[in-house]
């Protein structure tokens, strides 16, 4: 492997670790663990304690904005209260969050610089960089605005999907750098083969982003309910259109994920390959993760996983469609 592609997919790497970090962040409810950025508690390096706060430091102004927008009275936002909700588990796990972040940045520039050695052999691979390196710094900026929106409904969906949109285009920088760019051989009768796929992975990617809505459904039910069981969060969510499409949809992803593979073992040469595998392997585990958080409870852990592994499934699919739509080789029976 030379040396650019390793780069581009240290990059790609460092951008799922951050998805199944941000997962953490979003189950733990620590999103608002760093109340300011790219400060946070008003230092670089977070406190471990209230005391170690500087309450002047604090950018107080900013708070009451941000409350005003929510329809909070600006006043009640003091610095005592502010001290108050401090807590040191959410703020770590957010500065965690964060500094997972700052590979992703280093590995993409690095990635952009490297790319121009390609402008005149292959000068998709500089475009692609190039907007690799803006979507980088919209999902940087969108992670602030998150956070002075107080995890406003909506902001978190949109900072989702440019997650996944950067994950594609990390996984067609990889693949174009190759010299021979891997392609998938079918017999002649595996010619709509892609077809399926990409009904398939559109499926998942309308299922992703209608769990994104419900995820920010969850977040709001940790804030109201507190300590309550997380049993109960299941019975409200299911008094929302958006859960039961969400859930009943799910069924429409396994069954075209089915026949996906189906096709791909009858048709593609030697039969399923591992990206196939991986990716009805993930849906169904995908399945059973949905039937715990609905039938035992929203539990933190299996929100961190279902999270990860849609992202993990987003690069799979995506990698071998691209490999499907180039010019493959087919076969005759």
């Amino acid at each position: 492997m030379k040396a650019f592609q390793k780069v581009a997919l240290a990059a790609l790497i460092f951008t799922l670790l951050l998805m199944f970090v941000g997962a953490v962040v979003r189950a733990t409810g620590a999103g608002m663990g760093c109340p300011d950025w790219p400060k946070c508690w008003g230092q670089y390096i977070p406190p471990t304690s209230v005391e170690q706060i500087d309450a002047d430091s604090l950018p107080i102004e900013r708070y009451q904005e941000k409350a005003a927008r929510h329809g909070r009275d600006p006043s009640e936002v003091t610095r005592e209260n502010v001290l108050a909700e401090f807590n040191p588990v959410h703020t770590w796990t957010e500065f965690v969050n964060r500094l997972c972040s700052l590979p992703i940045g280093v590995f993409t520039l690095l990635t952009l610089v490297m790319s121009f050695g390609y402008l005149k052999k292959k000068p998709l691979i500089p475009v692609l960089a190039v907007l690799a390196t803006f979507l980088v710094g919209l999902n940087a900026w969108m992670g602030a605005r998150i956070v002075y929106s107080g995890l406003q409904p909506g902001t978190i969906t949109t900072h989702m999907a440019l997650a996944i949109l950067l994950l594609c285009v990390q996984v067609g920088i990889v693949w174009l750098a190759n010299d021979e760019r891997w392609r998938i051989q079918t017999s002649q009768l595996g010619r709509n083969l892609k077809w399926y796929g990409l009904v398939a992975f559109i499926f998942i990617i309308g299922e992703g982003m209608m769990g994104s809505q419900v995820r920010e459904m969850t977040d709001a039910l940790k804030k109201s309910h507190g300590d309550a069981p997380r049993i109960e969060w299941s019975a409200e969510l299911e008094q929302t259109w958006m859960y039961l499409v969400h859930r009943s949809f799910s069924w429409a992803v396994l069954l075209t994920t089915l026949m996906f593979y189906w096709v791909a073992r009858s048709c593609r040469i030697g039969g399923a390959g591992w990206h196939e595998k991986v990716v009805l392997g993930i849906v169904i585990a995908q399945m059973v993760l949905g039937l715990v958080l609905s039938q035992v409870g929203i539990l933190p852990v299996v929100q961190v996983l279902h999270i990860g592994l849609s992202s993990i499934l987003v690069a799979v699919f995506f990698h071998w469609l691209l490999a499907a739509f180039a010019r493959a080789q087919t076969q005759r029976l």
